[in-house]
């Protein structure tokens, strides 16, 4: 079948929305209509090639949609069904079938080798393969062809063209907090970064009960909207030394602390935030061969323990139920971090989040 795609033809270039062809679903798939597509900085970092992922491509990773046909191996879908799509893993490997898919030994081939396992493409234009399957799904299509065991059931009454960014970035950022973090109720908690994963773990934090939620960044305006969705204290770090800031706020460090920037400086600034026996996650992503520093001889004795967390360390089918749960109680507004865009304004949403005037831009098709 055709569909519209937005496709990535060459580094550092904006995407072309083209007419592809559309294969038919393998046996283990699903056919989904996209309803709406988040965009993530990870799609930003793959067009610019930070990664070597072959190209052309269509990308989209934050997918949400109604399920249009069902391979012939498939249980549990339904044509009709509504879903969210998450990261591709092969569910049969040790970290899989332990509860933590998200670093599936396989995640790398699966999420960016663009194509399927056995090396077939879901996308053609001409004759000539497109990459497809980037993240299990390349959300960037109106019709696309995705893995079926990363497609998650939402219910009826919650609206599709929001739920896209908790398949990602919003998932991230609130996954580091509630699965890695897990703050107690009434500790403290710091954020480095106020984009959309930085705000989604602001959330998150809000929601496990921390009383003391600090977000740092250098943009102004948006550390006031940080304090307006429930932080109690901002930090600007170009106007202020962060790490000095934290600790005259906690009274000696935070116990818990997120890099959402993958920036080495913002990295040691946070692992230097923490009080004795803090616990840190860095889910920022940084080009292949960045490097950060840490003060081996002074955190030995302090006993921090830093995590680098990929997707939340979640397992997509019981996380995203548990954050639709909580949006719909009120205690995660994660709607309020997002703006969407129409099909053809895609290029403007990457702009808009590149320079930090949409949080999470979502492409409504």
């Amino acid at each position: 079948m055709k569909t519209r795609a937005a496709v990535a033809m060459a580094p550092e270039q904006a995407l072309d929305i083209r007419e592809l062809e559309l294969d038919e679903p393998r046996s283990n798939e699903l056919r989904v209509r996209i309803i709406a597509s988040g965009v993530c900085h990870t799609d930003a970092i793959i067009r610019d090639q930070w990664y070597p992922v072959p190209l052309p491509v269509v990308l989209g990773h934050e997918g949400s949609g109604i399920v249009d046909a069902v391979g012939s191996d498939v249980a549990g879908f339904s044509i009709g069904d509504k879903v969210v799509l998450g990261p591709a893993y092969c569910g049969s490997c040790e970290q899989c079938v332990s509860g933590h898919p998200m670093y599936c030994v396989n995640f790398y081939d699966r999420n960016f080798g663009v194509q399927r396992p056995d090396g077939s493409k879901a996308f053609s234009e001409n004759g000539t393969p497109v990459g497809s399957h980037f993240f299990g799904q390349s959300s960037f299509a109106e019709y696309t062809n995705v893995v079926a065991h990363s497609a998650v059931k939402v219910p009826n009454d919650v609206p599709l063209d929001i739920l896209g960014p908790l398949g990602c970035g919003i998932m991230t950022g609130s996954g580091a907090v509630l699965n890695v973090l897990k703050p107690e109720a009434g500790s403290s908690v710091v954020v480095f970064g106020t984009g959309a994963v930085g705000m989604a773990g602001m959330l998150a934090a809000k929601a496990a009960g921390a009383t003391t939620i600090i977000m740092v960044d250098i943009v102004e305006s948006r550390l006031e909207y940080a304090k307006e969705l429930g932080a109690t204290h901002t930090v600007n770090s170009k106007e202020v030394d962060p790490v000095q800031a934290i600790k005259e706020i906690t009274g000696g460090g935070a116990q818990y602390a997120l890099d959402t920037t993958g920036v080495p400086m913002v990295f040691t600034q946070m692992t230097n935030s923490l009080a004795i026996r803090g616990h840190a996650a860095l889910v920022g992503a940084a080009k292949l061969g960045t490097e950060a520093k840490i003060d081996i001889g002074t955190q030995l004795l302090a006993g921090i323990n830093v995590h680098l967390v990929v997707e939340g360390d979640a397992v997509p089918k019981e996380f995203i139920p548990r954050l639709i749960n909580l949006y719909r109680q009120g205690l995660f507004p994660f709607d309020k971090l997002i703006k969407t865009y129409k099909f053809e304004d895609i290029n403007q949403a990457f702009a808009d989040s590149a320079d930090g005037s949409t949080l999470k831009p979502v492409i409504v098709y």
